[in-house]
C-alpha cells in the first residue's frame, strides 16, 4: 500500500488530528483524494461537479494556517463532497434536474457554509436522483450511480453519490440529506454511515414547508466517530429553519459514553406494515442473534402505531412536492421526472381533510412510538428491505409476488421513522445473503441524538471484532474499469 492510499483509508478524524499536529498537508490529501477520484469514480459515478483549482488554493490557504499555528475549524483541510441538492456557492449544482443543468449558485447554503466555516475543502458535488425523489441515484444530467460492490447494482439515494465517494475512500467527508430515508438507505447498501438527526439540529433552509419536519439535512461518515465530527460542523441554531433550536454543536463533536451491557434493545423486522423480503428477516434475525449477548436485554417487539403510515406518508410527502413544483409542473410538467410528477399529482388531488388527517396521524404516530422508550433505549430493525437490485431498474415495483404501493412504498421502513420524527442511524453490520452491505437501522428517543450516537459508535467498536457484523469494504482494485452503462441515461451533459 502506497503512502497516498493509506493517507485515504484514514479516518476522518484522524486526517484531521494529523493536519492540526502538521504530520500532513491539506495540499497532500487532496492530491491523493484528485487521484482516487480520477482512478475510481469512472467505474462508479458517484462525482458530479468538480471545483479542483479552487479546492487546491484553499488546501494552500489551509496548509498555512496549520504551519502558522492558527486555530483551526473542525474539518480544517478535509477535503468534502457536498450533496447536489445543496447550493453551492460558484459550484454547478444541478438538484439532479434538466431545469438547472447550468445553475452556478452565487452562494453557499446555511449548511454549506457552516461545513466551509469549519475549514472543510469543498472539492466537489455528490450524485443524486432528481430532486431527491427516490432511492436510486440517477438522473438525465449525470446518469446513475453504481454500488461500489458490484457497479450494475443500485447505490441508493438520494444521499447516494455521497455515500459510494466515501465507500471508496474518495473522500473523508460528505454531506447528505433525508426524507423517506436518503441518509439510511444509500449508507445501508454502500457499508457507510448515514445518520438522520432530529429535526431543527442541522439548518435546513430550502425546505418550503418550514414547519413540516420531515426533511432534514446531515451527516455521513465512514465511521460513527467520523459522522459526529462532522454534525458537529453541521449544527447550529438558525433563523432560516423555525424548526431550529438552541444548541452547543460541540456536544455532538465526539460519541458520547455509552456501556453496551446497561442498553435495553427492542428488535422488529418490520414496524408492523413495512414491505420486507423474507430473505432480510431472516438476515435480522441472524444478526440479532450475533450481537443479543452484548446488550442488557434485547426483545422483539410489535409495533401498532404504524397501521396508517403509508397513506400519512403519502399526504406530507405529496404536499411538499405541491408546494415545491407547482410552477414547474403547470408550466410543463415534462420537464420534471416520472417520480417528481407522481409526488406533485398525488398531492394535487388532495384536499383539506387529507391534510388535517395526516398531521392528526402523524401526531398520533409520535406519540404512540415515544411510549417504546420507556423500557428500551433504542430500536433496531432493518434500514432496506431487499438487497440492492439493478440501477437500471428505476424502484422496487412488487416484494414476495406482491405490487407495492408506489415508487418509494419499499422506503416504509426507513419513512415510518421519519414520520415518528426520532434520530435514527443505518450503522454497517455484516453483509446480507447476497454477500452485499447490510445496514442495521439503530432509532433513538426523541431528540436523544447524542445518546443515539454514543451507542451506535459502542455497537460498531463490539461489531469490529464479530466477522458476521464486521463493516464490509469494497475491492476497489475490481473497480479499475470504467462503468460506461451508468452514463446511458444522459441526455446531453452540462456546461462546465
Amino acid at each position: 500500500m502506497n503512502t497516498a492510499t493509506a493517507l485515504l483509508t484514514e479516518s476522518s478524524v484522524e486526517l484531521r488530528r494529523r493536519i492540526g499536529s502538521k504530520e500532513i498537508s491539506p495540499v497532500e490529501l487532496l492530491e491523493a483524494c484528485i487521484e482516487r477520484i480520477a482512478e475510481i469514480n469512472p467505474a462508479v459515478n458517484a462525482v458530479t461537479a468538480t471545483c479542483y483549482e479552487r479546492a487546491r488554493k484553499e488546501a494552500k490557504a489551509a496548509e498555512k494556517a496549520a504551519q502558522k499555528g492558527e486555530p483551526l475549524g473542525l474539518l480544517h483541510g478535509l477535503p468534502t463532497g457536498i450533496k447536489d441538492l445543496e447550493e453551492t456557492g460558484g459550484l454547478l449544482t444541478t438538484f439532479g434536474s434538466q431545469l438547472y443543468r447550468d445553475y452556478v449558485p452565487a452562494q453557499d447554503s446555511a449548511m454549506v457554509a457552516r461545513v466551509r466555516a469549519a475549514g472543510a475543502i469543498v472539492v466537489c458535488k455528490t450524485n443524486v436522483p432528481e430532486f431527491g425523489a427516490g432511492a436510486n441515484s440517477r438522473n438525465v444530467v449525470w446518469g446513475a450511480t453504481g454500488n461500489p460492490f458490484n457497479p450494475m447494482l443500485n447505490a441508493g439515494g438520494s444521499s447516494g453519490g455521497s455515500a459510494v465517494a466515501l465507500a471508496c475512500d474518495m473522500l473523508p467527508v460528505c454531506t447528505g440529506s433525508d426524507t423517506g430515508g436518503s441518509l439510511r438507505i444509500p449508507g445501508a447498501i454502500n457499508g457507510v454511515i448515514g445518520f438522520r438527526p432530529s429535526p431543527g439540529l442541522v439548518p435546513v433552509e430550502r425546505r418550503g414547508l418550514g414547519w413540516t419536519p420531515i426533511s432534514v439535512v446531515g451527516p455521513m461518515g465512514r465511521t460513527v466517530a467520523d459522522t459526529c465530527q462532522l454534525l458537529a460542523a453541521q449544527a447550529a441554531m438558525e433563523d432560516c429553519d423555525p424548526l431550529s433550536y438552541p444548541i452547543n454543536p460541540l456536544d455532538f463533536a465526539v460519541p458520547a459514553a455509552c456501556d453496551l451491557g446497561s442498553l435495553r434493545v427492542a428488535y422488529t423486522e418490520d414496524f408492523g406494515i413495512c414491505p420486507v423480503d423474507k430473505p432480510i428477516r431472516k438476515v435480522l434475525r441472524d444478526k440479532v442473534a450475533a450481537m443479543r449477548h452484548l446488550f442488557k436485554s434485547c426483545d422483539e417487539v410489535t409495533f401498532a402505531e404504524f397501521k396508517d403510515a403509508d397513506r400519512c406518508f403519502d399526504v406530507i410527502r405529496a404536499a411538499n412536492y405541491v408546494a415545491k413544483y407547482r410552477d414547474a409542473y403547470e408550466k410543463d410538467p415534462n420537464t420534471l421526472g416520472a417520480n417528481v410528477r407522481a409526488n406533485y399529482e398525488i398531492g394535487a388531488k388532495m384536499s383539506l381533510a387529507d391534510m388535517a388527517w395526516a398531521h392528526l396521524e402523524e401526531t398520533r404516530i409520535f406519540r404512540r412510538f415515544q411510549q417504546t422508550f420507556r423500557d428500551y433505549d433504542v430500536v433496531l430493525a432493518p434500514t432496506t428491505p431487499v438487497s440492492p437490485f439493478p440501477w437500471s431498474q428505476s424502484y422496487l415495483a412488487e416484494m414476495d409476488g406482491k405490487p407495492l404501493n408506489n415508487y418509494y412504498h419499499w422506503l416504509a421502513l426507513t419513512y415510518v421513522i421519519t414520520l415518528a420524527t426520532n434520530p435514527a442511524i443505518a450503522l454497517p453490520c455484516g453483509t446480507d445473503q447476497n454477500g452485499m452491505p447490510f445496514g442495521l437501522q439503530v432509532v433513538g428517543r426523541f431528540r436523544g441524538d447524542r445518546e443515539l450516537l454514543g451507542a451506535a459508535h459502542a455497537m460498531e467498536q463490539a461489531f469490529n471484532s464479530i466477522d458476521a457484523l464486521r463493516r464490509p469494504r469494497p475491492d476497489l482494485a475490481k473497480l479499475n474499469k470504467p462503468t460506461p452503462e451508468l452514463k446511458s441515461i444522459v441526455t446531453h451533459p452540462p456546461k462546465l
